[in-house]
């Protein structure tokens, strides 16, 4: 929510903030977990399991060029993304995960502007990929193959997007001299979501 670097930020038009999201992996697929810290600050139209959520609460880039409206949301800004996994990735799959929490960013209805500087950062903490500063000795380590990679890519998609939504949702509406940003208004989210029958996601299952 409104907290730490999170306190000044807007997502959608709406107040931003930070926010966290995990994955556990079954152990058939590793075991290994996912986390993702999230600072929103970015534009878009906000989209939550495919309901139009951003356009229904008249929070979308580029209103102000279609609408007589003052307090329009600005299209660009720049979100913060890190994601940690006790996998022991090379910094190439660290790479290539860093670049499938864009995909969860994705999903919630952003869209990456041209004045966007959006940035991901991603780290390993375990301690087979460790490399010890004090030797130049060649040094063995146990990596996590290619092949192995693609459940930890769904999580990576998956802990950002909801991370993305936990930032918003507990975000609080705050006023400074520039006047006020509001916090997203809950009980008006649920009814959109209700509305395109997505509130529980699980209803969608099979179908």
């Amino acid at each position: 929510g409104s907290v730490g670097a999170g306190t000044g930020t807007q997502a959608f038009g709406l107040k931003g903030g930070i926010g966290t999201s995990s994955r556990v992996l079954p152990e058939a697929l590793g075991g290994f977990t996912i986390g993702v810290l999230v600072q929103t600050n970015h534009g878009g139209a906000l989209s939550i399991n495919g309901a139009p959520v951003g356009r229904e609460l008249g929070n979308y880039s580029y209103r102000n060029f279609l609408e007589p409206v003052e307090d329009a949301d600005k299209e660009d800004g720049s979100i913060m993304i890190v994601v940690a996994t006790d996998a022991p990735l090379t910094a190439r799959n660290l790479d290539r995960l860093a670049r499938r929490a864009i995909m969860g960013l994705a999903r919630t209805g952003s869209f990456a502007s041209n004045g966007s500087g959006d940035y991901v950062i991603a780290f390993s903490s375990n301690p087979a990929v460790r490399k010890p500063r004090s030797s130049d000795e060649p040094v063995p380590v146990s990596v996590l193959v290619n092949e192995a990679m693609s459940p930890l890519f769904a999580a990576t998609a998956e802990a950002t997007e909801e991370a993305i939504y936990n930032a918003i949702f507990k975000a609080t509406t705050v006023t400074s001299s520039r006047g006020e940003l509001r916090a997203i208004p809950i009980d008006e989210l649920l009814r959109i979501l209700e509305k395109h029958q997505v509130l529980n996601w699980d209803k969608t299952v099979g179908l």
